[in-house]
């Protein structure tokens, strides 16, 4: 197990940062904080929008077992689908270990996992890739690339993108989202920062997959991040990591906290 501040640090800047974005999308969102459960979900084609997690540390395997099916009637009152964010370090030991079985039990079916990941490490300087020209998002037509670009690199319909991220205006002023474009006018990558309770959290990095494994995703995520700090002055910054992304972001001066699993529906 790491650090259990590490864990609570991780968690609780996705309640804070996801409740900005998904209020951002519908200010009619559900952003209940109930006992246990934090539910950030504004129930859009956009998955990553529609989201609940577990909020209790030392959770015990009986109380586990309970905030699953709370959790998943939650979710299954919802229109979209969505995912259940868990924290394993937030977990005791037997209920970390069987955790797998009661999700099954409460119909809920393991997705993919993830890591929380920080650090002391702004400012950092500003980056130059040979490929790349950097462009701060601040149209319409730039979001929709950078909702694009995320859908495909997910996995997702392109509308699923542009539902979740169209239209909304606090995207192109306060959140620093950055577009990699490669000289013949083509974004290819991309990625973001905000300010959240006295950190910057990087969100929504992602590489067309056409374009990878060029460097253009650590380069524009550390675009977003010299931009984000320079503007607020933060030393610190989280991020939940994919298994793709994980590996790019130590080379930044992240370090791995908080092993993740993401849950969805088993009759989704």
């Amino acid at each position: 197990m790491h650090d259990l501040a590490d864990s609570i640090e991780s968690m609780e800047q996705l309640a804070a940062v996801w409740r900005v974005m998904v209020l951002d999308r519908d200010p009619r969102a559900d952003v209940r904080d109930l006992p246990g459960i934090a539910v950030r979900w504004a129930d859009c084609r956009f998955a990553f929008w529609n989201c609940v997690t577990l909020t209790e540390q030392g959770t015990t395997a009986g109380l586990l077992h309970q905030r699953l099916n709370e959790a998943a009637e939650i979710m299954r009152s919802k229109k979209c689908p969505g995912f259940l964010w868990v924290f394993e370090d937030l977990l005791d030991h037997e209920a970390r270990a069987g955790l797998g079985d009661a999700a099954e039990r409460a119909g809920l079916v393991h997705a993919f996992p993830g890591t929380g990941m920080a650090g002391d490490l702004l400012p950092v300087p500003e980056p130059a890739h040979p490929e790349l020209t950097f462009v701060r998002v601040t149209t319409d037509e730039q979001l929709q690339a950078f909702a694009d670009i995320n859908s495909r690199a997910y996995g997702f319909p392109l509308e699923d993108g542009r539902d979740g991220l169209g239209r909304s205006s606090l995207w192109k002023s306060q959140v620093y989202a950055y577009l990699g474009v490669r000289d013949d006018g083509t974004p290819v990558s991309c990625a973001a920062t905000v300010e959240a309770e006295g950190r910057l959290f990087v969100l929504l990095v992602a590489t067309d997959p056409a374009w990878e494994r060029r460097g253009y995703g650590e380069a524009v995520t550390r675009k977003a991040l010299h931009e984000g700090g320079r503007a607020t002055g933060l030393t610190r910054a989280a991020l939940h990591a994919t298994v793709a992304g994980a590996p790019v972001y130590p080379r930044i001066g992240f370090e791995a906290n908080s092993p993740m699993r993401f849950f969805a529906l088993a009759d989704q």
